[in-house]
């Protein structure tokens, strides 16, 4: 396992229908890592041979002390040991952090999008300001940071829409990755009304864009294409019609202190009860070892089931 992401909230400024309900109880924030226990367990992690560390959420921006955490952790980079730190944001909060997330040494982000229409953004976000995610995409770009797009493919609401994201993405120079709804938590939309398969998107694309596949990858689990005709690259995230678990190397630790082997499976070891009973990092090591040696084979995601696969959401547990 090299990649390590790190929920630093549950809390978001959005509330996107696939991924929150619309009324979410968060977590007391006595239940929350602090940021000096994030940069504790994080750096264990690394000392353990973790090389790539992701900041996640809820919205990772949306936390008070964000930027102190990242400069923190940003000495792993000075030293060497750590190759690359990065975080997946909705782009709200960009504008605002964007020189600062560069000036400690972050190089590449993930931006969640969906669509690049107002009306739907507001919808499927409940409220949310797409001109803000915009200006932030901007701001980024200008401080020299890389943006990957991240697209979850909704059936009804941005299927028609996914080749207009992908030429936008690509005319920006970023690259973008569709992803398969996965189903996490209960929401208050129909995931498997919503389900597309990204197997049926690519063979849509391939009928009027040459998609040549590439040997690339980010540590993540897509797998590439290049869109001939923009001269970009297209990811595609497919837990469901293409499982990828043969080449999983990442783990998952929420904001309490929860590590998770495994997206798609009720494991769970807690790492907070070490992180608070012990001021000795070798009873973290062993707590980290022994969860990660159990990590399952698969996940057990099936879209076919009405209900989800895990009842924590995906803001739970970092996405």
């Amino acid at each position: 396992m090299t990649y390590l992401r790190v929920s630093i909230t549950d809390r978001c400024d959005l509330r996107c229908t696939y991924c929150m309900a619309e009324h979410m109880t968060f977590l007391p924030r006595s239940e929350v890592l602090d940021i000096e226990e994030l940069d504790r367990v994080a750096s264990t992690f690394i000392d353990l041979g973790v090389r790539k560390l992701r900041l996640t959420g809820g919205e990772p921006l949306v936390r008070r002390g964000a930027m102190d955490l990242v400069e923190r952790l940003s000495r792993h980079l000075s030293s060497g040991d750590l190759d690359e730190l990065t975080l997946t944001t909705n782009g709200t909060q960009l504008a605002r952090f964007a020189s600062d997330l560069a000036r400690f040494g972050v190089k590449r982000i993930n931006v969640s999008l969906d669509t690049l229409r107002p009306d739907l953004f507001r919808r499927l976000t409940r409220g949310g300001d797409l001109s803000k995610v915009l200006a932030g995409v901007d701001a980024a770009l200008a401080c020299g940071l890389r943006i990957k797009i991240n697209t979850v493919a909704l059936k009804r609401d941005n299927a028609e829409e996914l080749p207009r994201l992908i030429q936008w993405a690509h005319g920006l120079g970023a690259d973008i990755t569709l992803i398969e709804a996965m189903p996490l938590g209960e929401v208050d939309v129909s995931r498997v009304d919503q389900h597309l398969s990204l197997r049926d998107v690519r063979d849509n694309l391939a009928s009027f864009w040459t998609l040549t596949d590439l040997d690339y990858a980010t540590g993540g689990p897509a797998r590439y294409v290049r869109v001939e005709e923009t001269g970009g690259r297209l990811g595609l995230i497919t837990p469901l019609s293409h499982n990828f678990c043969g080449d999983c190397n990442r783990v998952r630790l929420t904001c309490t202190g929860v590590l998770h082997t495994c997206l798609g499976r009720e494991d769970a070891s807690d790492l907070r009860a070490v992180l608070r009973t012990s001021e000795d990092d070798r009873a973290l090591r062993e707590a980290i070892l022994e969860a990660i040696g159990a990590k399952a084979l698969g996940h057990a995601f099936q879209i076919a089931d009405r209900k989800p696969a895990l009842a924590r959401h995906m803001s739970v547990t970092g996405g």
